[in-house]
C-alpha cells in the first residue's frame, strides 16, 4: 500500500462482518482493495444475491451522488480491505483512476437506458395495438444475436473456444458493478485478472473483421504483438494472434 494516496481511507472488515445494510443512510462509497464483498437485497421478503465484488470493484456510490439510502446489504465474504471514499475525496478518486470513472459512467448509462425503457412502456400501455407491437419488438430484442458461423476465438492451451456473434462481440469479464456480461467472458481463464471488465470488441463489417480496444481498458490489447490504440479499429484475419491483457487467443474464421 506504499504510495497509495488513499492509505488514510483504508478500512478493514472481518469475514461475515456487515459493512452496511439495505435502507441505511450513508454518505460514503467503497472500493475493494483486497478480499471479496457479497451484495444482497431483499425481494418479497427473501434475501437474494446481487453480486460478488473483488479487487477494483466499487459500491455505495449512489449515496454520494444522490444521497439515497443503501439499496443493498454489503457483507465481507472473508477478511476484506476497503477504501472508503467520502464526497470530499470523490473528485480525487475519479481523477486518479480512469477505469473507475468509466465504469461509473457506464453504470449510470445502463440505469438511464433502463429508466427510459420503462417510461416508453408506460407511455404505450394504453394502446393495445402499440402494446402488441411493443411485445413483438421486445421479444425480438431479447433474442440472442446469432453466432457468426465458424468465426471464433480460441485459447489453444486451455482448449477453450468462444463463438463470435454477428456485427459486434464484447470481450471482457463479468462486471457485478454494472451487471454487464460480455459476450466473451474471460473470468474463468483470466486468473490474474489482467482483462478489464469491458476490454475490447470484435466488429464485423461486411466480410471483414476488426478489433477495437475499449477506452479505459488496462494492460493493453495486442494483435500479433502490436499494441492497439484505444478506440482505433485494427483489421484482423484468420490466424491472427490476439492478446487481451495476459490472455492469448487466436482468431479463426
Amino acid at each position: 500500500m506504499a504510495g497509495n494516496p488513499f492509505q488514510n481511507y483504508l478500512v478493514r472488515f472481518a469475514a461475515g462482518e456487515r459493512i452496511f445494510s439495505e435502507g441505511d443512510v450513508g454518505a460514503t462509497m467503497f472500493i475493494v482493495q483486497s478480499g471479496k464483498v457479497r451484495l444482497s437485497r431483499t425481494i418479497e421478503g427473501e434475501e437474494r444475491l446481487a453480486g460478488d465484488l473483488e479487487k477494483g470493484d466499487f459500491f455505495g456510490e449512489m449515496s454520494i451522488l444522490e444521497g439515497l439510502p443503501r439499496n443493498v446489504t454489503a457483507e465481507a465474504s472473508g477478511p476484506v480491505e476497503l477504501i472508503e471514499i467520502n464526497s470530499m475525496t470523490f473528485d480525487r478518486m475519479i481523477k486518479g483512476n480512469i477505469e473507475i470513472a468509466i465504469r461509473l459512467l457506464r453504470k449510470l448509462s445502463i440505469r438511464l437506458r433502463e429508466a427510459e425503457r420503462k417510461v416508453d412502456e408506460l407511455q404505450t400501455a394504453g394502446s393495445r395495438a402499440a402494446s402488441q407491437q411493443r411485445q413483438t419488438v421486445g421479444t425480438a430484442a431479447q433474442q440472442p444475436t446469432q453466432a457468426t458461423s465458424g468465426v471464433r476465438l480460441e485459447i489453444e492451451e486451455e482448449g477453450v473456444t468462444f463463438q463470435l456473434k454477428d456485427n459486434e462481440t464484447l470481450i471482457g469479464r463479468y462486471d457485478p458493478v454494472t451487471e454487464l456480461n460480455p459476450d466473451v467472458d474471460l473470468t474463468e481463464v483470466d486468473l490474474k485478472r489482467s482483462v478489464s471488465r469491458c476490454h475490447a470488441r470484435v466488429v464485423r463489417s461486411g466480410g471483414s473483421f476488426s478489433v477495437i480496444e475499449e477506452v479505459g481498458a488496462l494492460n493493453g490489447t495486442f494483435v500479433n504483438g502490436d499494441k492497439l490504440v484505444a478506440g482505433q479499429p485494427q483489421p484482423i484475419q484468420d490466424g491472427d494472434k490476439l492478446g487481451v491483457g495476459m490472455v492469448k487467443m487466436v482468431f479463426r474464421t
